[in-house]
């Protein structure tokens, strides 16, 4: 069974508990490593390992990312998760398993920043990487081995040392024979995991629980266990007509997930629908002054992810939650696509100003929909002479940022 070092790229024939070159012992053997292709790359801990690299001092400390008291947890470190905090959870709950916890509010215009950067490094890789999050995406890397006169497995392992190194946070690698396998091997190991699911895979799955895969949720968890499901045996032992009687007709797709078979190809441009930011803020909020600082925020953080995207806004929605929890929604299609942080505020101010009319919200939440191409972003306009100034300032303030970093430089409007 051959086996890599990851350390030092040293291939050995059989795996050993240390590489015979560096004494290494981040070793991953299997018997296919060199011949599969699908690679899953997954940022362990994202957010908070960029916060943890800004901040050195937070190193050996729990650490959550998210919202205030009434908010949720956007993520949280390994060390923080030991404790049981996990992603969505609410804020308070957190605290309460946590309370040693250091609380950080989520840097968007940053994550995006650096999630450029990453995605960056696999592009060198292959052009067929297809981002499925800010931290997350798939790659195949079929074809590349003599472009880079080294296996898949082998170019993963140099891009998590050049991530580690050039961006200064760790990933998770899965590697496998298609996009599903790849993603349940990249959960394994984590953090700086690099695991690999090949034909062995229906065996391995069979006794694990049926939310393992992705798309059982609890819902699906709770009806599969009503018809005496709970293991990926089960459905792995279902006939076509089977599933369908016993689950619909997403019964067959379910059966053929549980035996690891993935027929999805990986595609550069995934299909994005909307691009949006929201925040619940730490108490009631009704004074138009706040609300309108905090809504510039949420559109500079939109227009970060659409041109880290290469989208633009051909529409704009503002969500509103009042303090009794009812969620107003308002929408306003845009005259021209918009990659602008101006734009979409303006915009979103306008339907703001009839609901901020002393009524308490506790959450704010401005979105882009439908999205558009950056090409047709912004065009120039006879009848507003300062829209060339506007696109013309934000490109200086995105070289900037590129430059300095996403913090470098902001508008007086956000602070406060």
């Amino acid at each position: 069974m051959p086996s890599l070092c990851r350390s030092c790229d040293a291939v050995a024939d059989r795996p050993s508990g240390a590489c015979a070159r560096c004494g290494s012992r981040a070793i991953v053997s299997h018997a296919e490593l060199f011949t599969l292709t699908i690679g899953h790359i997954d940022c362990d801990a994202f957010y908070a390992s960029v916060e943890k690299r800004d901040r050195p001092e937070l190193a050996a400390k729990p650490l959550i990312v998210g919202g205030g008291q009434r908010g949720v947890v956007t993520t949280a470190c390994y060390i923080a998760r030991i404790s049981g905090v996990r992603s969505a959870m609410p804020m308070f709950k957190a605290l309460k398993l946590c309370p040693e916890a250091v609380v950080i509010r989520p840097d968007m215009a940053k994550y995006v920043h650096e999630s450029r950067r990453i995605r960056a490094l696999m592009r060198d890789l292959t052009p067929l990487v297809e981002p499925l999050s800010i931290d997350e995406a798939a790659l195949d890397m079929a074809g590349t081995e003599a472009l880079h006169r080294a296996p898949p497995a082998m170019m993963l392992s140099r891009l998590a040392r050049r991530v580690e190194a050039e961006i200064g946070v760790s990933i998770s690698i899965g590697l496998g024979p298609n996009r599903l396998l790849a993603k349940l091997a990249a959960e394994r190991g984590k953090p700086r995991g690099f695991s690999v699911l090949g034909s062995e895979a229906p065996a391995l799955l069979a006794p694990e629980l049926v939310g393992l895969l992705p798309g059982v949720g609890a819902v699906a968890v709770a009806r599969l266990a009503a018809m005496g499901i709970t293991r990926i045996g089960q459905l792995q032992a279902l006939d076509d007509t089977t599933a369908r009687r016993r689950l619909g007709e997403d019964g067959p797709s379910l059966v053929r997930r549980a035996r690891g078979e993935d027929a999805r190809s990986v595609e550069p441009r995934r299909e994005t629908k909307s691009v949006s930011a929201e925040t619940t803020f730490n108490s009631d909020l009704s004074n138009p002054a706040e609300l309108e600082r905090i809504l510039w925020r949420m559109a500079e953080r939109v227009a970060a992810r659409l041109r880290a995207g290469e989208w633009a806004a051909g529409g704009v929605v503002l969500k509103l939650k009042t303090a009794k929890h009812v969620i107003r929604t308002r929408t306003h299609r845009l005259p021209a696509p918009t990659a602008l942080a101006d734009v979409l505020f303006a915009t979103a101010r306008a339907m703001l100003t009839p609901e901020a009319d002393g009524t308490a919200f506790r959450l704010i939440g401005l979105g882009a929909q439908p999205l558009r191409s950056i090409a047709e972003a912004d065009p120039a306009d006879l009848a507003d002479p300062d829209s060339g100034r506007r696109v013309a300032r934000q490109q200086a303030l995105d070289h900037l940022r590129d430059r300095f970093g996403p913090a470098i430089i902001g508008r007086g409007r956000g602070f406060g």
